[in-house]
């Protein structure tokens, strides 16, 4: 009998670390697999990319809006953990698989280990230095079985009392994306979105919910940077965490701007290949400090969202002033950098993933959770 499979996801962001793993388990009869999708994907303002999961054409995908009116994290995680609660009576799946530190991942690891179902984590044990780090942490806690990027995050874990043998190390997933042969080429890219630019610079800049009293000052400064610049920008809306309307405020004097061209979310693999081509990334995205690198893209990380992430040396960091993004974008046109392949696996997370469920060991996993003691 075929294993249920229950994937979350409630943002552009974690699909696309979850895609392959989604689709290779999609093919295989051994396992029927289950979408769980809500969060940013239903909200029209943020690009709808529900739509983006339906062209996938998986067989079961399921919705749940789970937006307040309210908008704050607490409420959002109180709700998400009703509707996906639901969905498991209805479904019994014999694994739930969530990605990284949202909301959302919070509500299924909840909802997972308060109901004895195996609940598997992708990402564990990294660090980033706002509230999405302790979000990410209890996330691990509540998780039976832990997917990480590399042997750092596999230590931390051990160090938060994980058992070794519950960590399985396949890399980042979205690395088998990155280096897909089926990409879409840059020309496809531009034709797509009507982007008339030869050279540009992506744009992606999110609030720190922690920061949330000073965002509306910091998305000021950073989109009056972007002005005072000269280089054409691809603009992509920030996630919807509490200040990302301060961000959008900012942005609307960027419209009527030709040296930008604001979207709402990119298709995954057509971000990546307009990524591998610009220019550099600006702002404090994850894509700054782990997709960039990979290509040997330059980026510009602005102010505390990915603090006490694995940084690349050749990465630029600089606060919120405006004076000092100024100066960091006069020093990225100076600014070369080396491929670097090392820090997040080799694109082959995907079949590590479906080897380690296809192993018995996996299935044994103890629901009940042992405490690792450290000697």
């Amino acid at each position: 009998m075929s294993k249920k499979i229950a994937f979350l996801t409630g943002t552009r962001a974690d699909f696309g670390k979850i895609k392959s793993l989604i689709t290779i388990l999609e093919s295989s009869p051994d396992f029927e697999v289950h979408i769980f999708v809500t969060g940013m994907h239903l909200q029209k303002e943020y690009g709808y990319t529900l739509i983006e999961i339906e062209r996938c054409g998986y067989a079961h995908i399921h919705t749940f809006e789970n937006h307040t009116h309210e908008t704050t994290m607490d409420l959002t995680l109180a709700k998400t953990i009703e509707g996906f609660s639901n969905f498991c009576k209805n479904i019994n799946p014999h694994l739930i698989v969530i990605h990284g530190d949202r909301v959302e991942t919070l509500a299924g690891a909840i909802v997972g280990s308060l109901n004895n179902i195996l609940v598997a984590h992708i990402e564990g044990g990294e660090l980033s230095g706002t509230v999405d780090e302790l979000i990410r942490h209890s996330v691990s806690k509540l998780s039976h079985i832990h997917f990480v990027s590399n042997k750092e995050a596999a230590k931390r874990l051990i160090q938060m009392g994980e058992l070794p043998s519950s960590i399985y190390t396949i890399g980042s997933p979205d690395v088998d994306i990155m280096f897909s042969a089926n990409l879409p080429s840059l020309e496809d890219a531009k034709n797509y979105y009507q982007i008339p630019f030869n050279e540009y610079a992506i744009v992606m800049f999110h609030p720190v919910t922690t920061e949330s009293d000073y965002m509306q000052g910091y998305a000021h400064d950073f989109s009056e940077a972007l002005l005072q610049d000269d280089h054409n920008y691809i603009v992509i809306y920030p996630n919807n965490d509490l200040g990302s309307l301060y961000i959008l405020q900012a942005y609307q004097k960027l419209k009527s701007n030709a040296r930008f061209r604001i979207f709402p979310s990119l298709r995954f693999e057509y971000f990546l290949a307009l990524l591998k081509k610009a220019q550099f990334i600006i702002g404090n995205s994850s894509a700054g400090v782990r997709e960039a690198p990979y290509y040997g893209i330059p980026t510009i990380n602005v102010g505390t969202r990915q603090q006490n992430r694995v940084l690349n040396a050749d990465i630029l960091n600089t606060d919120y002033a405006l004076h000092n993004i100024l100066d960091a974008l006069k020093a990225v046109k100076k600014h070369n950098v080396q491929a670097s392949h090392s820090e997040f696996g080799k694109g082959n997370s995907a079949s590590l993933f479906l080897q380690a469920l296809h192993s018995e060991e996996f299935w044994n996993s103890n629901h009940q959770k042992q405490f690792n003691t450290l000697e």
